[in-house]
């Protein structure tokens, strides 16, 4: 099965390539399949606007097509940056951005750094056949970052003790929300496609 990934972060689709893969899951990217996503993200949620760019390269190629929307959900900050943690600081790299999200954290304590990852995604298979899952990590707030792996905000945020951006690929897929979110993907398209047999 072919399955275009709607996004232009090469990490994300190098993690949906790890764990789709060895299912079978031809993974394309948008360059591969010769389309560009351009789409204003307007959705309130993850899932809505996972939806919105799933739903468009389904219309531009025809191909099956999956989307992930996820942000950082910080609680102190009432839950920002949330579906705007891509658009926080502008066009800022995120070296700035995470400077700034610290910045807005330098007063709040450890115990008050609570945070999770979410992750939203959005199967369009065909014109009928749609399906989403949602996986959350709930982990907290570091107070500099660390690590030299993952992407994003990965190295602010701390699960157990260690950032996201120093696991290792396997160790991070095992606990992180876009990992949970297609281990559910995998066994909703897997029970689809019995179905289909």
């Amino acid at each position: 099965m072919k399955l275009v990934v709607a996004t232009g972060n090469p990490g994300k689709l190098e993690e949906f390539r790890r764990i789709l893969t060895p299912l079978g899951v031809e993974v394309c990217s948008l360059r591969e399949v010769g389309a560009a996503l351009e789409v204003e993200e307007t959705g309130e949620t993850f899932l809505e606007n996972a939806a919105i760019k799933a739903d468009e390269v389904f219309r531009l190629t025809g191909l099956p097509a999956v989307a992930d929307d996820s942000g950082l959900c910080v609680d102190a900050l009432d839950g920002r940056p949330g579906v705007y943690s891509a658009r926080y600081g502008g066009d800022a790299p995120y070296s700035q951005k995470m400077d700034m999200l610290l910045e807005e954290l330098r007063e709040v304590p450890a115990q008050r750094r609570g945070a999770q990852f979410v992750s939203a995604i959005y199967c369009r298979l065909d014109g009928d056949i749609v399906i989403s899952c949602e996986g959350v990590c709930r982990g907290r707030m570091a107070f500099a970052p660390s690590g030299s792996g993952g992407f994003g905000y990965d190295p602010l945020f701390l699960v157990e003790g260690e950032s996201f951006a120093s696991l290792s690929p396997a160790q991070k897929d095992a606990v992180s929300h876009r990992g949970k979110a297609l281990r559910d993907f995998v066994q909703k398209l897997r029970a689809h496609l019995r179905d289909a047999e």
